[in-house]
């Protein structure tokens, strides 16, 4: 397995080698890490044991500012946001964050998305976030993959991951891969 320092490396020579590209509309940026996050190789962990994160989701109160702010640094970075809406009380929502911080997996989460955590309590806090997406959420985790302008990208799959404590990290990390390739 590779450290997560040799992904750092290899995504700062990618950043250091790749061509710059502008155009009309972006900012270059946004184009440089979009370029960047196409070349950054999806983490290969196989079976890899995923350790849940005890606590993942800060308190409810606050989550529409940092859902601001993770769009904010999407549309300076022109990565995709990922909204994980959850609960600490959601055995796959803190098997999902544990997939999210495993070391071979972060650096790349990091470079593809601007992650965001919504703690919904027990179905009645932070509701209205993901109405504003046009999602009512029914069961946690729901993961939304979200471009820049408000566009989202796997609404048909919102509870793809709700499972996640029965399927491999890697599974987890392909579906992440596959809604981050959507545009």
């Amino acid at each position: 397995m590779r450290s997560p320092a040799f992904f750092r490396t290899l995504l700062l020579a990618t950043a250091l080698t790749a061509p710059a590209v502008v155009s009309m509309g972006q900012p270059a940026a946004a184009q440089s890490a979009v370029s960047n996050a196409a070349t950054v190789p999806v983490p290969q962990i196989g079976s890899a044991p995923i350790t849940a994160v005890a606590h993942p989701y800060a308190e409810p109160d606050g989550a529409q500012a940092a859902v601001d702010a993770a769009f904010a640094e999407a549309r300076k970075t022109g990565r995709k946001v990922l909204i994980d809406f959850g609960a600490n009380w959601c055995p796959d929502c803190r098997v999902l964050a544990g997939v999210l911080t495993h070391p071979a997996v972060s650096p790349w989460v990091d470079q593809t998305f601007s992650v965001v955590s919504v703690n919904v309590d027990h179905f009645n806090k932070n509701m209205d976030i993901a109405k504003k997406f046009g999602i009512t959420i029914k069961a946690i985790p729901v993961a939304l993959i979200v471009t820049p302008d408000g566009k989202v990208l796997n609404g048909d799959e919102t509870l793809a991951l709700g499972d996640a404590r029965r399927m491999s990290g890697q599974a987890v990390v392909d579906k992440l891969a596959a809604w981050a390739k959507r545009s």
